[in-house]
């Protein structure tokens, strides 16, 4: 089974997944033990036996109503959406955090991927939907797709772990 990225940055990230969240595109590894976790009918990765809890595409959260959920945690996600995709996709994310909750999203910067993936003559991912995808590219979406000042940047570091970027907002108000 492969390591999987959420493996490796859980001392950093878990901090933000307290109470009742949700692990989208989880791959069989939690970001902790009592995430709910959601991934497509037949993930294409697995990096872990944890059982999932819903089946379904990330797209819409229609199993959630408004408010509810202290977190919504994404690792390696959002790169496999367009950047025409994004502002409603995280829309729907945020919508189902309260107040006081947080967005806490580890995602492979496309740039870096591209030369980690020469350096080792690794494939690159087909999944992964913009070449320029990175922190610079996805936080003015994210921040684009919230009304004005709801939402208050905690954390976000532009490469971590040779290609990953992660970004951590509280929902506040």
């Amino acid at each position: 089974m492969l390591t999987s990225e959420t493996s490796i940055a859980r001392g950093r990230l878990a901090i933000y997944c307290r109470g009742m969240g949700l692990d989208l595109g989880y791959a069989g590894d939690p970001i902790t033990p009592w995430s709910i976790t959601l991934d497509l009918p037949t993930p294409y990765q697995h990096s872990g036996n944890h059982p999932q809890n819903l089946s379904g595409d990330a797209c819409s959260l229609y199993w959630f109503k408004d408010g509810v959920l202290d977190y919504v945690y994404s690792s390696h996600l959002v790169e496999d959406f367009t950047y025409l995709q994004l502002p409603s996709i995280l829309r729907d994310w945020l919508r189902v955090i309260k107040i006081g909750g947080f967005l806490v999203t580890l995602a492979c910067d496309q740039p870096a991927f591209i030369a980690h993936c020469a350096k080792t003559s690794q494939g690159l991912n087909l999944a992964h939907k913009e070449s320029d995808f990175s922190l610079e590219t996805f936080l003015p979406i994210l921040l684009g797709s919230a009304p004005e000042n709801t939402l208050k940047i905690i954390h976000a570091i532009p490469i971590v772990d040779n290609y990953s970027f992660e970004v951590v907002v509280c929902k506040i108000r």
